[in-house]
């Protein structure tokens, strides 16, 4: 195999020759699926590649190489990123670091050699968030120890496309009842025991296809993921790691949004003058830059922070600041850039309006934005309990993730934490939290050697939206749900009529 940078340049060319011309006029953007040929020209370079050791012959399992990979990918296509990342992230990390040995060494030999790709099924139809009451069950056979699998999932990026599925159950007892842990298995397809019932017509992301599965498998004793705790503990490692990894997908994505919307404001010219000498555009490609610098300070943290052989199931404020962060940043970018192009943006074939659609689930799945924050506060909450702080600022000041961002913000955060806060504010918190964690990582970048113009601008477009999400929250204004809002609600009725 050649040596991973090789690979990323002569990765990054055959994507451009793929994906041509898609901020156009590339109609591809709107069928289902991918060609055949054309993923078989990208899975013959072995992307996959970068997230398994070298030892079964990939390019080492880097973090910063897989990311390095997962930019490229989004630079050129953000469903290409997702479907790179699920692979990554949510099958072949898993199974580097909790499966069998020869189980492990016969995966990694099809997904290096003959193309094959695996996928992750936890969601069902009736628990989406609440994955821990999931009620797909499994039981062993105390003669063959095969594991029988049954139940409906739903959601499942690669729906009727993987090759293995990386299958989560609770185990039931005789008696029926379903244990409060969580197992991981690995499916061969081979071994048939899923149906496809439905295939969504999913809003964006049109290159993976999603469904309703409908799972009755039977799965080798071998097959069975070993964790090295519970499994709950599992899920948290697999789920932060890949919310951890995030910025991969964000980075090549960020940084077309940015250079789409600077090539577009130069050679639009409106009244007289280029588009990008406006107050307003400024203000809105600033932010983009913002944006792209951000998560090129994530993308640091993550690769220096979290190697392959790292558990992560304890680093929820990280995995969920980050997540949270990043892909409200990739929804706003786009965004920005469909505002500046305006009608002619407003296409599906057009990368603004793809892309306003393609990074809208980012803030759903893997974690809804709104209850990440919601956990970022609380975990604060439960250190701040833990330390007996109950002043802001003087917990922030000494936390490792906002020691230095939080003084640029003591003035806002002097105050007593009310730790009996509704949901809303919460979420607030958590979304002043989840962007002081991220000036902290961008303020190291900067010590690194970062374009020091870029950390400059960056800092202040956080120090602006910090304090207005604090503004927010400290206000005492509650608003309410209205029950009986159909009473005495109608416009028309209060309009005098003129008869004619």
């Amino acid at each position: 195999m050649i040596d991973f940078e090789s690979f990323l340049k002569e990765y990054k060319e055959r994507l451009s020759k793929i994906f041509a011309g898609e901020n156009e006029t590339n109609k591809e953007s709107l069928k289902r699926g991918i060609a055949d040929n054309s993923l078989s020209e990208i899975l013959n370079t072995n992307p996959l590649a970068a997230f398994i050791p070298s030892r079964y012959g990939g390019f080492g399992g880097n973090t910063a190489e897989a990311l390095a990979m997962l930019e490229a990918s989004s630079y050129e296509s953000l469903p290409l990123s997702l479907m790179m990342g699920i692979n990554g992230a949510l099958f072949l990390q898993p199974i580097a670091n909790y499966a069998d040995e020869d189980v492990k060494r016969s995966i990694y030999d099809r997904v290096i050699n003959a193309n094959k790709m695996g996928g992750l099924m936890i969601t069902e139809p009736d628990f989406g968030s609440e994955a821990l009451k999931m009620q797909t069950s499994f039981s062993q056979d105390p003669d063959t120890g095969i594991y029988k699998i049954e139940g409906l999932k739903h959601w499942a990026g690669l729906t009727g496309m993987a090759d293995y599925w990386l299958m989560t159950a609770r185990e039931k007892n005789s008696r029926g009842e379903l244990g409060r842990d969580i197992s991981f298995f690995i499916h061969d397809t081979r071994n048939g025991g899923i149906e496809v019932e439905e295939y969504y017509n999913n809003l964006g992301l049109y290159m993976l296809p999603y469904g309703k599965n409908r799972v009755n498998i039977e799965v080798p004793a071998d097959h069975k993921l070993e964790p090295k705790g519970t499994g709950i503990t599992l899920m948290l490692d697999l789920l932060h790691r890949s919310r951890l990894q995030f910025p991969g997908m964000g980075m090549g994505f960020l940084k077309r949004m940015m250079e789409e919307a600077v090539t577009h404001c130069k050679q639009r010219f409106v009244g007289g003058q280029n588009l990008i000498d406006y107050d307003q555009v400024k203000a809105r490609v600033s932010r983009l830059q913002s944006y792209f610098t951000v998560c090129s300070a994530m993308c640091n943290f993550t690769s220096t922070n979290v190697p392959l052989e790292r558990n992560t199931a304890k680093m929820d404020v990280e995995a969920n600041a980050i997540k949270s962060v990043i892909t409200d940043y990739m929804q706003r970018a786009s965004q920005s850039l469909l505002q500046l192009t305006g009608a002619k943006g407003y296409r599906l074939d057009h990368i603004a309006g793809r892309s306003t659609v393609d990074s809208r689930p980012f803030q759903i799945f893997e974690g809804s934005n709104d209850i990440l924050y919601q956990q970022i506060s609380e975990s604060v909450i439960k250190m701040m309990r833990k330390f007996k702080h109950s002043n802001l600022y003087e917990f922030l000041k000494d936390y490792n993730l906002t020691e230095r961002s939080s003084e640029y913000f003591k003035d806002v955060l002097n105050f007593e934490l009310d730790v009996k806060m509704p949901q809303r504010k919460l979420v607030e918190l958590g979304k002043a939290l989840g962007r002081m964690i991220s000036m902290e990582f961008t303020l190291n970048l900067g010590d690194q050697g970062f374009n020091t113009e870029l950390i400059q601008n960056a800092v202040k477009n956080l120090q602006e939206e910090i304090q207005l999400i604090m503004k927010s929250y400290r206000s005492s204004l509650a608003p309410d749900v209205v029950s009986d809002y159909q009473m005495e609600s109608s416009w028309f009725n209060l309009v005098t009529v003129d008869a004619r």
